[in-house]
């Protein structure tokens, strides 16, 4: 391994669900990550792991070689991204910005061209796997960029992903991120009409998802769900309330580009019902419970 001294300053952005272990799994491989974020106790345990809390963006930043960030929309990246206080005013010029957020891709395109004014790198690098992937540092990563940035930047993905791919010029990570969101969506909402359907029939439900597990009905959601699915834990790992903010993302993409979405199209409306009845904070697995008001349980 480098040396600690070998090894590019990181700067990280946004530390919740995602971006903490994400960042602790940097600290572990020897990086010295530098971390701003709005809530104290996220700061805390950064610490604690080894990191250093800064006390605002620009102290985080200022001396960073890499500065990522993951945030949970596109308003949240422009934020922290311009203005006096932002990344871009206040990053010296080389550095090297990884947006690891699930925003637009036309965000992450204005993004790169904004910086590149300043004579800043950018790449959208956006992940799959959720919360157990962040900490199990598996994640799916498809960035978009150039290649000398994903070169540079992917001893770092390596940290904390398994695969790690780059999809295009800017903008390309965030669309392939998109599609990754219609798969997932669609499938945890077919897994939940399974459930629903299975119990309802009087099956046993763990001995029914083992089976379909092991057949052609075997998905990487089904592995990750199931629990969540028999023991109707929705603690969340990925919130209803991003899920919706993707759903808008990639069907809004595919009207501009004249994709039809038949299937995700209803999806979307469903995830966004599961908001209005107050369950937006719950992890997606929570579609069941959509099945399940459909079907006409009180819940």
């Amino acid at each position: 391994m480098s040396s600690l001294s070998s090894l590019p300053k990181v700067a990280w952005i946004g530390l919740g669900i995602m971006g903490s272990p994400m960042s602790e799994n940097l600290i572990k491989a020897g990086y010295d990550v530098t971390g701003f974020t709005l809530e104290q106790d996220k700061l805390d345990r950064l610490a604690a792991a080894g990191g250093t809390a800064a006390g605002s963006i620009a102290e985080a930043v200022r001396d960073a070689d890499v500065v990522i960030t993951m945030v949970p929309a596109s308003p949240q990246v422009e934020t922290i991204a311009y203005g006096p206080e932002g990344i871009l005013a206040n990053v010296r010029p080389g550095a090297l910005i990884v947006d690891m957020s699930s925003i637009t891709p036309q965000t992450s395109v204005d993004l790169a061209k904004a910086a590149a004014e300043k004579g800043v790198r950018v790449l959208d690098a956006p992940v799959s796997g959720g919360e157990a992937g962040a900490v199990e540092a598996v994640l799916s990563i498809m960035a978009g960029g150039e290649q000398a940035d994903f070169d540079t930047a992917k001893p770092i993905f390596e940290a904390l992903g398994r695969t790690i791919v780059l999809c295009g010029p800017h903008g390309s990570g965030q669309t392939v991120k998109a599609a990754n969101q219609l798969i997932v969506a669609v499938n945890i909402q077919a897994c939940a009409e399974a459930v629903v359907f299975l119990e309802k029939s009087g099956v046993d439900l763990r001995a029914a998802l083992e089976v379909l597990g092991g057949g052609l009905a075997g998905s990487t959601v089904l592995a990750r769900k199931k629990n969540n699915f028999l023991n109707r834990d929705f603690a969340p790992g990925f919130r209803i309330d991003l899920h919706h903010k993707d759903m808008g993302i990639v069907t809004d993409a595919a009207r501009r580009v004249g994709a039809a979405l038949p299937v995700g199209a209803v999806v979307a409306q469903l995830v966004a019902s599961l908001r209005t009845q107050g369950d937006g904070g719950l992890d997606h697995s929570a579609l069941l419970r959509a099945v399940e008001r459909l079907s006409g349980a009180e819940i």
